[in-house]
């Protein structure tokens, strides 16, 4: 069933020459419910503009984003958003940064203290609520930040690069936490990323954008078995496809 619908999707940004900077033109796919999705693409493609439109903090210059049918029109708790660098409160604990979006909703005590046990479970974070940020590994604060944006039940999760800062032996081991999170909490997911390895591990489909106005260059279904086997020859053959794909864009920003 379509969760999310986005509809002929044009952004412009003026300059200050006065000119328009059109970044996203006609822009349209949609996600069934449970699936995660990919936006890869070079960057300056449009694709973080994209996911700050489905998460309401942009307003498209035309078009529309259906979520459930419903036209989003602003940030709301349907809608869980994890930034690049996790922006975690760096004074809140890990059970006080988890359970921060729930003093907006309409709960009881009792029913935010279960909620945020249920996401500390979740995200096998156990024994670490009284902790600083500052106090945890990358893959830790990772985990708060993917738990703080699932404590409020959002119907989509949305993703901004969020292992774009860490290295290459980080990031499978927390790619391997995320894909684990997530399957977990079977919810929506709509992730941006640069990185081909990484969508390929982590994506149902992987959407390839390339640089002029946002254009889809080809929607890849990836039919590959949870937990992914990084080393098979089916794997490596989506990275190499994708990969092309890539180039492909990379060319077009280059003539």
């Amino acid at each position: 069933m379509e969760l999310l619908q986005v509809k002929d999707i044009t952004k412009v940004f003026p300059t200050p020459q006065g000119e328009d900077h059109v970044v996203l033109e006609d822009v349209n796919f949609s996600v069934n419910e449970g699936e995660f999705i990919s936006l890869l693409g070079p960057s300056g493609c449009g694709k973080t503009t994209l996911l700050t439109m489905i998460g309401g903090f942009q307003e498209p210059t035309s078009g529309a984003i259906f979520l459930d049918g419903n036209e989003i029109t602003g940030p709301s708790a349907e809608k869980g958003y994890v930034f690049q660098n996790y922006a975690l409160f760096p004074w809140m604990t890990v059970e006080k940064n988890i359970a921060y979006g729930l003093q907006f909703k309409n709960m009881t005590q009792e029913e935010k203290n279960r909620r945020v046990d249920e996401m500390l479970q979740l995200a096998n974070l156990k024994g670490h609520e009284e902790k600083l940020p500052i106090q945890l590994s990358g893959g830790m604060q990772q985990r708060v930040a993917v738990a703080r944006a699932l404590a409020c039940k959002p119907r989509v999760l949305l993703l901004d690069e969020p292992l774009g800062a860490v290295d290459f032996q980080m990031r499978e081991l927390m790619q391997n936490q995320l894909d684990m999170l997530v399957g977990k909490a079977g919810i929506t997911v709509v992730m941006v990323t640069h990185d081909v390895a990484e969508s390929v591990f982590l994506s149902d489909r992987v959407l390839v954008m390339g640089s002029s106005r946002g254009e889809i260059l080809e929607d890849v279904t990836i039919r590959l078995p949870k937990p992914r086997d990084r080393d098979s020859e089916e794997y490596i053959g989506y990275v190499e496809h994708l990969t092309s794909l890539l180039r492909k864009a990379f060319g077009r920003t280059e003539a």
